[in-house]
């Protein structure tokens, strides 16, 4: 019965998966997927590493995910379950880095600099 675990990083959000032989069900903080990501683009997300590799239905994953939104969340659960296939079965890694989804996405937010109103905006200039 192979196991592994990863995590998978997006912005501020970070996922640890654990994966093990199964059905196909993931949780995601002790909630079906569906009911923790309500929306049909997220859902397709986090699933779309299982599908892409061919192994949709064969392993249970147990997701705990903290920070970010939503949606970094969904990016950072889909790149754990990746990373995670891979470990399981390096075949598969062509076909998960030919979509990219072998690949942290490390765009953040830029911080916000001193005597500015936001990281780039300046407040408003007054002549007089």
């Amino acid at each position: 019965m192979p196991t592994t675990n990863t995590s998978g990083r997006r912005k501020t959000a970070v996922a640890r998966i654990y994966l093990t032989d199964g059905s196909g069900a993931i949780t995601v903080n002790g909630k079906d997927y569906k009911e923790y990501f309500p929306t049909l683009p997220l859902q397709y997300v986090v699933t779309q590493s299982t599908e892409v590799a061919g192994v949709a239905g064969q392993y249970d994953v147990k997701v705990n995910v903290a920070g970010g939104g939503v949606k970094g969340q969904a990016e950072a659960v889909r790149l754990a379950i990746a990373k995670a296939i891979v470990e399981l079965d390096a075949d598969k890694k062509p076909s998960l880095r030919a979509k990219g989804l072998m690949t942290r996405d490390n765009r953040m937010v830029e911080r916000k600099k001193p005597g500015r109103k936001k990281a780039r905006k300046r407040f408003q200039f007054s002549k007089r």
